[in-house]
């Protein structure tokens, strides 16, 4: 494997112009596009095949008066406007609905709601809607922008229903993004400086952030047009993206500055950084994307069009930090790893703070200073490695406690913030319909034989019909419709409180779990929003295990390959799962307990979002091998050279540990702008991921790992014999042909 890494680094070497002018032109042809990745992203994309709400959707067409999605306008006076006002918004609404393929406002309605404004302040104008999920969702998101562009003076319109809420979404968390990305590139140009003490250091992980995240930008756009992509998607690839291109690009340039300082000659150094460093962040980015390769194990688009999106810019960080770092480092020369002012001002405070330490009641002022902090560290570790591994794992198992609480939900209406134009829209509409007019729950009843006009079948109906509207949550029960063939019949339910709400959730529960007069006359399915939602939190928690187990197994095969052990990657990945359920817990006890309500902007939902465990079971697992493949490449190639794990374990520990330090700190500060900054779906995501980052890169590499190796013993390299003929070499010894 180093030999290919070798070739690699003498290609670069030979045909570095070559290659520096195939990425500029790639990311040249890249930025237009991807400064339009969010245009034709869907809200939609929680369908559940197979499901009882997918089955009521696909079934409304036969039903003449039916329709998929309640959407409707609510227009409200503002100051100077007037009833003239609200009829000219009222006509400017639905000359917009007419010139959309899959939308209409009646006539009858427009009418009526014109008549309704000469004494109301809210008049609320329903429109007829067509069309299949996907269909809707993208004319929610084209009808929202153009009724929020230019309103009649004196009116505010405000568009309401459950795909108006995902349009607003998808609003939001453009902003979102946009936000983050503002504030998260600068924070992390700061860290980078402080770590290498050297603009041109620092610029370049940085620049290869930039680079993964725009080139993904306009695969997102691309796949767009082919498949659907959800809203989260831009979010998430950006996260990711700046994150991992920054720690795989410090990785192999803190690798190239080390040997650099250590006598080798530039070319000699970006070889070793390659087939070293370079080599396993290869390894890493490969675990990363096999990881979230588990996510497609769940049917559902818009998980695996999330997962699409952060494979690409993982893969992308990867070839950007093998290919266009080495040529960078070259073009950069000296600048790159000479200290810069800042280093050189370190270093003086530095080593003025040490005399001062050695000259305060030393007996030996001249005395060599004492161990570094990292061979200090180690050394207090593997001292009594039970104690520190039995401490940390408590810590861990602590975090992790409230994780057996976990409840998985969905929603868009509480994630947007009080004052946000599509929530107060919403909030008027239950005010004046009623909580659950714009999201109804939908029952159709299929008998098994005869037809609706039969009487009794018509009894039946119509004492199904009365059982409904004797049910507590419901507020209103429209008469049955008969289908075209007379077959089914549809109950269209309208709640007491709204679509997203548990008391709604327990509704469809009950509706789906008895099915009263009907029961061996019809067979009845639920759907509608509510069940929509209940369909996918039920499709995502049931698909947990298939994920863990998908990411437990080839996490541990790509770490047996490169480490050429058994017990080594089986201790990675049990000691990886204590990371993801500490993360799980903080968000248990941040987003659906409460205990951090109103502080930092983090409001409680009473559950984590459904797509959040099985991105953060992926993301960390795959993050977490990051730090895991350098710190243990680092003690291998030490083991390699001294046949020693105690001194292989200091060694390794004292090369890597600032790098890891460094990285995880860009990783987690990343994270947190996200974290502070998205929608609650979204800043689960970035919690998660820095307590994540934060514990691994802390209590597991720097305590629980050195402990338990130290507690291995020569264990941690136990092969049988037949597979070490077998199995491939990652060899990580740093010896290297000179450059030619």
């Amino acid at each position: 494997m180093q030999t290919a890494m070798d070739r690699l680094a003498s290609f670069l070497e030979r045909r570095r112009w070559l290659v520096l002018g195939a990425w500029l032109l790639l990311l040249l042809a890249a930025a237009p596009f991807a400064a339009k990745q969010t245009d034709h992203l869907t809200s939609g994309g929680f369908e559940v095949p197979g499901s009882q709400s997918q089955t009521v959707d696909r079934n409304l067409d036969r039903f003449e008066q039916a329709q998929r999605e309640y959407m409707a306008v609510v227009v409200a006076r503002r100051e100077g406007g007037d009833a003239a006002a609200v009829r000219r918004e009222l006509d400017r609404v639905a000359g917009l609905a007419d010139r959309q393929e899959h939308a209409e406002v009646d006539p009858r309605a427009l009418a009526a709601a014109k008549r309704g404004a000469a004494d109301a302040s809210i008049t609320v104008l329903a429109l007829d809607v067509r069309g299949d999920q996907d269909e809707t969702a993208d004319l929610a998101v084209d009808l929202r922008d153009e009724l929020i562009e230019s309103p009649t003076a004196g009116t505010q319109p405000y568009f309401v229903g459950q795909q108006a809420l995902w349009a607003g979404m998808q609003e939001l968390t453009k902003e979102d993004l946009e936000s983050a990305e503002r504030i998260g590139f600068p924070i992390v140009l700061v860290i980078l400086l402080a770590v290498f003490g050297s603009l041109a250091a620092a610029a370049l992980p940085l620049a290869l952030g930039f680079v993964s995240v725009a080139i993904t930008g306009s695969a997102i756009f691309f796949l767009s047009q082919l498949t659907p992509m959800s809203v989260f998607v831009t979010n998430v690839a950006s996260m990711i993206g700046i994150g991992v291109a920054v720690d795989y690009s410090l990785f192999v340039l803190a690798r190239y500055r080390e040997e650099m300082r250590a006598g080798r000659v530039a070319a000699d150094a970006r070889r070793v950084a390659l087939r070293t460093s370079g080599l396993a962040v290869t390894f890493s980015g490969v675990t990363v994307i096999l990881s979230l390769a588990g996510l497609w194990l769940v049917d559902s688009t818009t998980i695996r069009s999330m997962a699409m999106g952060a494979i690409i810019v993982v893969a992308v960080s990867i070839l950007a930090a093998v290919t266009l770092l080495p040529v960078l480092m070259r073009l950069f020369g000296r600048r790159v790893y000479e200290r810069g002012r800042i280093a050189r001002a370190l270093a003086r405070f530095t080593t003025l703070q040490r005399r001062r330490r050695r000259r305060r009641g030393s007996t030996a002022p001249d005395a060599a200073p004492a161990a570094g902090f990292w061979e200090r560290w180690t050394m207090r570790v593997t001292r009594r490695p039970w104690v520190a591994a039995i401490a940390s794992t408590a810590v861990l198992l602590t975090l992790a406690v409230p994780a057996l609480s976990l409840d998985f939900g969905n929603g868009a209406l509480r994630q947007f913030p009080e004052g946000n134009d599509t929530r107060v829209g919403a909030e008027l509409a239950a005010r004046e319909l009623g909580p659950g007019s714009t999201g109804p729950t939908q029952v159709i009843a299929s008998l098994d034989a005869g037809v609706a006009s039969d009487p009794d079948n018509r009894a039946a109906l119509q004492t199904y019909a009365a059982e409904l509207r004797g049910d507590p949550e419901v507020a209103h029960v429209a008469p049955p419709q008969a289908s075209r063939d007379g077959r089914s019949a549809l109950f269209v339910v309208a709640p007491r409180h709204d679509p997203e709400s548990g008391a709604v959730d327990a509704l469809v529960d009950r509706l789906r779990a008895d099915s009263g007069a009907l029961d061996g006359v019809a067979r009845v399915d639920v759907g509608g929003a509510t069940a929509f939602n209940s369909d996918f939190t039920d499709l995502v928690s049931g698909s947990m295990w298939k994920i863990l187990l998908f990411v437990l197994v080839f996490s541990y095969l790509v770490l047996f390959v490169l480490l050429r052990s058994v017990l080594l990657p089986l201790k990675a990945v049990l000691v990886n799962l204590l990371s993801v359920g500490a993360a799980y817990g903080v968000l248990v006890a941040v987003f659906q307990w409460g205990w951090l309500d109103g502080i930092l902007g983090f409001d409680s939902l009473g559950y984590v979002n459904a797509m959040t465990p099985p991105f953060l079971l992926a993301i960390v697992f795959g993050l977490s091998m990051d730090y895991e493949v350098f710190l243990l490449s680092r003690i291998r190639e030490r083991y390699e050279a001294t046949g020693d794990t105690t001194t292989a374990v200091a060694q390794g520990l004292r090369a890597s540990a600032a790098t890891i330090s460094s990285a995880a700190l860009i990783m987690v500060a990343v994270f947190a702008v996200f974290a502070g900054t998205g929608t609650p779906s979204i800043k689960e995501i970035g919690l998660g991921l820095s307590v994540a980052i934060a514990l691994d890169a802390t209590l597991v590499r720097l305590i629980l790992v050195p402990a338990t190796m130290e507690i291995m013993g020569r264990w941690n390299w136990w092969l049988p014999e037949r597979m070490k003929r077998v199995l491939p070499r990652a060899d990580f010894d740093t010896a290297a042909e000179p450059a030619r």
